[in-house]
């Protein structure tokens, strides 16, 4: 559901639709201003925490997070019958640089989260194949190793937004997104140990969660760049993203990077399970659906200001900041908007710039006391590729599609500074 908003626009669009950010609280997500802080802690004063002895070393085992960082993984009660298969987002407004960790990464299950024992896990290569393998996790610890920044996204990120503005809040429009540094076996390498049966095309990757989640891979992609991770941003992959091993496949959708992974059939065509015909299909304007549409396209996301990022009514110079993607390489270009699209200004990347990874762009940008703005962000990648705006996404997709929303966002600054999610239809 939608709901309408009576707004003054500076230029030439009409409708506006706002996002109903009630219908998710955001109690400690950064949107109200903190107050100034205790007085007494203040300079010229000398703080309380530097007047006595901390904790010593080894007080956790396991280092935590400081108790004043408060940002946290949500989930929208409505969106499924239960948690076990279900989704939390990540707090994208609270992220700095391109690396989520992994304490915040997404998570998306179709049967809960398997307690594996690494002990008694094993990888199976079968089928077109001469040789049928089982691989323990020691095994691929043996072999020679990548370690590579690649982000991953849900295919169903920002699908609630289809028909109109829904959600007001980043977390909520795109947070089924985390980049992270995975190491692991590059896939290609096992296959050569099994050794590939002439006319072979195709693998089926299955999960050993309760689900059994299944796809078809295409046998191209697994000998370019896929490989199968049990390392996430330094150390063990954690349970909610695959542990102890997880295939990545860089730039393909989330759904297709198969977690708890048990085995590998090798085929000569797709096995159309239910996950590739029932769900993970792109319904079409005239009833049909598309099939296999397995890279991301090209993203971007303003995530400072946004509506857990407001300006509180401090005029002055901001920075704007937000996040870009593509499955297809690297982002070369991501402009900036004001006014809605009707100019841009081009911003900086920030270094690394990485081929299928997320990319940290700024901006600096004035806001007037009484201003309005409205915020949008739009990508470029090195094919040639570029964020399309909604009308056109909606012209080619229509709007009863749930998959690979990847159309122009717009963030309404209000006067006093408060910013809402809506959509500029014409």
């Amino acid at each position: 559901m939608t709901t309408r908003v009576d707004v003054e626009r500076p230029s030439r669009r009409g409708l506006l639709r706002a996002g109903a950010g009630a219908a998710v609280g955001f109690a400690g997500a950064g949107g109200v201003a903190r107050a100034s802080g205790n007085a007494e802690n203040l300079p010229p004063n000398l703080p309380e925490w530097s007047r006595t002895l901390g904790p010593g070393v080894i007080e956790e085992t396991y280092g935590t997070r400081s108790r004043h960082e408060t940002a946290v993984r949500r989930y929208v009660p409505w969106l499924t019958p239960d948690r076990v298969s279900s989704v939390s987002f990540t707090p994208l407004a609270e992220m700095h640089g391109i690396v989520t960790p992994s304490g915040l990464h997404f998570e998306r299950h179709h049967g809960g989260v398997p307690d594996i024992d690494p002990a008694d896990w094993r990888l199976m290569i079968h089928g077109m194949v001469e040789r049928p393998l089982v691989f323990t996790l020691e095994d691929l610890k043996r072999m020679p190793s990548v370690s590579r920044i690649h982000f991953i996204e849900c295919p169903a990120n920002g699908g609630m937004e289809w028909r109109g503005a829904q959600m007001s809040g980043v977390q909520f429009t795109h947070g089924m997104l985390s980049c992270s540094e995975w190491t692991g076996v590059p896939l290609k390498a096992l296959l050569a140990q099994a050794g590939l049966r002439r006319g072979a095309s195709w693998l089926l990757a299955e999960a050993s969660d309760a689900a059994h989640l299944a796809r078809s891979i295409p046998l191209a992609k697994a000998l370019d760049d896929a490989f199968l991770a049990f390392g996430q941003n330094g150390e063990a992959v954690r349970p909610q993203q695959g542990y102890p091993v997880r295939l990545v496949l860089p730039g393909y959708e989330g759904n297709m990077w198969i977690k708890w992974i048990r085995r590998i059939e090798v085929g000569d065509r797709p096995w159309f399970t239910r996950w590739e015909t029932r769900t993970y299909t792109d319904l079409m304007p005239d009833g049909l659906s598309r099939q296999f549409t397995f890279v991301n396209e090209v993203n971007s996301v303003i995530t400072a200001p946004c509506p857990e990022k407001p300006l509180n009514g401090r005029p002055g110079f901001v920075e704007i900041s937000g996040l870009a993607w593509s499955g297809a390489g690297r982002v070369t270009r991501v402009d900036v908007s004001v006014d809605g699209g009707d100019t841009w200004r081009s911003a900086s990347l920030q270094d690394p710039v990485l081929p299928k990874a997320l990319t940290r762009f700024r901006i600096p940008w004035e806001w007037r006391e009484g201003q309005t703005a409205y915020l949008q962000s739009r990508a470029m990648d090195e094919t040639g590729r570029v964020q399309p705006t909604l009308p056109e996404l909606r012209r080619v997709r229509g709007t009863e599609s749930i998959y690979h929303k990847n159309s122009i966002h717009t963030w309404l600054v209000d006067r006093e500074g408060t910013v809402v999610n809506v959509q500029i239809d014409a």
